[in-house]
């Protein structure tokens, strides 16, 4: 018998084997050895699981922590449907539909989780083809990649809906408290509803307000994926070093601070330090307006605590603390409801400052408003014209959808850098204003794109030397119509007989390209016979668009180009500018206003006399520089009534150029002479003395 010890990645096991040995000796017999032999079976390795290490480096697989181990006690010990989702690895299956079940639900509780979110939560045939997330709102993103499958639970679990519904249940006057009303919890990690701010509506958006769309980073990281790794969930820093030359750790982020957001947000007279920092300093004042309204307001002293449930207590001992026996916050009105709402939004994302910054400060900006207005006096909500996401320039085709192909040029982030390189406009995405890419072509360099000549509206080209980056700004910045663009809508019409078939013609928003170069690329309307100014020549080292206004911020640099010249010190002084020869233009015998002066004078006069004309040769007609088509009837009272429809070719000619300079606030400094022109020309074709003016 021998005995054989058997060895496979464990302890040897004995088997015994009969074995016969036979071998002659001087008395023949036959004997039986037993011996240990060690037999080593290698088995056919397993299949190799993909990331497993690094994913088992990740929240995901922390299976013994809060998110996973939280139901263990419960009785029974299971994960009910409204937390399976994302709580357990088939919860999320069920609700994708991979098991077979409905898709979009969970219906059944499902069992706590033992290993974290495991691969067959993501990869599964459910997940390979989803391309969209419905959000707490009822809000269906569509058009995603693989960060879909992270969007259906980094979406938070509540909305501006619920919010509103809960109100609304509870049918009290916004400062009244009602017993129906509790807290509503975003609930934890909500980056999703950060990213597609005002689509999602993850924020209490306040009526009548306007927020910030999907905020779109630069090419390749604009999705979770893009920036995090999927299986560690890490922030992919070496990626990002590109750009943000100062980021060495995750930590580092908190200082990244862009071009476009040099605004003092909080108040703090600070704008060098992070995004994170300005979010930090403005829920700190949106906490004490918390605080402040439920103490004064309700008599009720309110404490947050941000990692115990229900997370706002009272603080009946007012000491500024959650102690023994303080039980949840229960003195709720609608007001301090929706501001409290938003403040949990703003804690729970803790990368919400990358995610969707300036939703956020939007967000508590209008909470803090909506406490005590007197509250944000020193705040900032809106950026610079060109990054100011939540306004009308670039929230107008919300609605729509998209920007369409003859407004997307100048009014979405990728319109300019497609026209520049295929010439062509096309309908294209929403977005929070312009961003880094739309100007430079080199996002690591910051290079800009080279204009070297711009067509005007009026088909007019102009040129311009290597180095001037003034064609960038004139790619927008030159209106939308012109003299030609008048003159063939009006053909040979009698030019004071009343035409159904005239409509106003707008020359659109700041159109200080086509002032600045005047009759050669004739952006207002020249009256034929009639000489007009070119173009106007400031001094070397203030010429262009760059070197008068700062690139970002869009202001005019004062201090810096001005004051050396002109005794000024505020934007506001340089309307007093006025050449040491300029005539009195306007007639008006003061000789020391500044330019503006005689041109407001001028506009005056123009919008008399255009009035005077519409009553006496049409209908009477009022203007309004805030509402589309801006010229209306008027209603008998003086006041703005239906859009003005009875133009006359006279009447629309000067009530172009009346809107031209409306549009055009710079128009004194961007060319003064050229301005006095035309609206001089204006008045006397409608009929105006213009005996006492001068025209340059």
């Amino acid at each position: 018998m021998v005995l054989i010890a058997a060895a496979c990645a464990s302890e040897p096991i004995e088997v015994t084997v009969p074995v016969e040995v036979t071998k002659e000796v001087t008395v023949v017999v036959t004997q039986i050895v037993t011996q240990e032999v060690e037999v080593i079976i290698t088995p056919e390795p397993g299949p190799e699981v993909p990331y497993e290490e690094r994913w088992a480096s990740s929240a995901h697989a922390a299976a013994d922590t809060e998110p996973f181990r939280h139901w263990d006690a419960e009785d029974p010990a299971e994960v009910p449907e409204t937390c399976a989702k994302c709580h357990t690895s088939s919860g999320y299956q069920d609700y994708l539909a991979a098991d077979g079940s409905e898709f979009g639900v969970v219906n059944t509780p499902h069992q706590p989780e033992t290993l974290g979110v495991t691969c067959e939560a993501c990869h599964n045939d459910a997940t390979i083809s989803l391309t969209s997330v419905v959000m707490p709102s009822g809000v269906e993103i569509t058009g995603l990649g693989d960060e879909a499958r992270c969007m259906q639970c980094h979406q938070g679990r509540s909305s501006k809906v619920q919010v509103d519904a809960a109100i609304a249940e509870a049918a009290v006057e916004d400062d009244v408290v009602s017993e129906n009303l509790r807290f509503i919890n975003i609930h934890y990690y909500a980056a999703a509803a950060t990213k597609y701010g005002n689509i999602a509506q993850g924020g209490y958006q306040y009526e009548g307000k306007t927020y910030d769309a999907n905020f779109a980073h630069v090419d390749g990281y604009t999705s979770c994926i893009g920036c995090h790794d999927p299986h560690t969930l890490e922030v992919k820093v070496e990626t990002c070093t590109g750009c943000h030359t100062d980021v060495e750790t995750v930590e580092d982020f908190k200082n990244v601070r862009m071009a476009g957001s040099l605004v003092d947000y909080d108040g703090d007279g600070d704008i060098s330090e992070g995004i994170a920092g300005e979010i930090e300093g403005m829920r700190e004042v949106l906490y004490a307006a918390i605080q402040a309204y439920a103490a004064d307001t309700l008599g009720a002293p309110l404490i947050y605590d941000a990692v115990t449930y229900p997370y706002f207590f009272g603080d009946a001992n007012a000491d500024g603390a959650v102690t023994e026996g303080e039980e949840g916050f229960a003195s709720w009105t609608p007001r301090l409801l929706r501001a409290a709402y938003n403040f949990q939004v703003v804690s729970k994302d803790p990368g919400g400052y990358a995610h969707g910054g300036k939703y956020l400060i939007q967000l508590m900006y209008d909470s803090i408003e909506d406490l005590n207005a007197e509250a944000v006096a020193g705040l900032t909500r809106i950026d610079h014209g060109h990054f100011a996401g939540s306004e009308e320039a670039f929230r107008h085709w919300d609605e729509d959808g998209g920007v369409p192909g003859s407004c997307a040029k100048c009014h979405s982030a990728d319109g300019l850098p497609l026209f520049l390189a295929e010439g062509v406009s096309i309908s294209q995405p929403t977005s929070n204003g312009l961003k880094c890419a739309t100007c430079h072509d080199s996002v690591s360099e910051f290079t800009r794109y080279a204009v070297t000549s711009v067509t005007f509206p009026s088909g007019k080209t102009i040129e311009l030397e290597e180095g001037d980056d003034s064609g960038l700004c004139l790619s927008c910045h030159q209106g939308r119509s012109s003299k030609a663009a008048v003159d063939k809508a009006l053909g040979d019409k009698e030019l004071d007989t009343v035409d159904e078939g005239i409509r106003f013609l707008n020359i659109h928003y700041f159109a200080a390209g086509a002032t600045r170069y005047g009759t050669e690329v004739q952006g207002a309307y020249e009256y034929n016979g009639n000489e007009y100014a070119g173009y106007f020549e400031h001094v070397p080292g203030a010429d262009q668009c760059f070197e008068c206004h700062n690139a970002h911020q869009l202001e005019v640099e004062v201090e810096d180009k001005c004051s050396e010249c002109h005794e000024v010190s505020s934007v506001e002084d340089l309307a007093t500018i006025r050449g040491e020869e300029t005539p009195d233009y306007d007639g008006d015998g003061d000789t020391t206003e500044g330019i503006a002066g005689e041109i407001s004078t001028l506009m005056d006069a123009l919008y008399a006399a255009i009035q005077t004309y519409a009553a006496e040769n049409a209908t009477p007609i009022v203007y309004d520089t805030h509402a589309y088509p801006y010229f209306f009837a008027d209603d008998g009272t003086g006041a703005p009534g239906d859009g003005y429809s009875t133009w006359t070719p006279r009447l629309l000619k000067a009530a172009y150029n009346y809107q031209y300079v409306q549009k055009d606030p710079g128009a004194f400094a961007h060319n003064g002479k050229y301005v006095v022109q035309f609206l001089i020309d204006s008045i006397a074709d409608m009929g105006g003395d213009v005996s006492a003016y001068t025209r340059p």
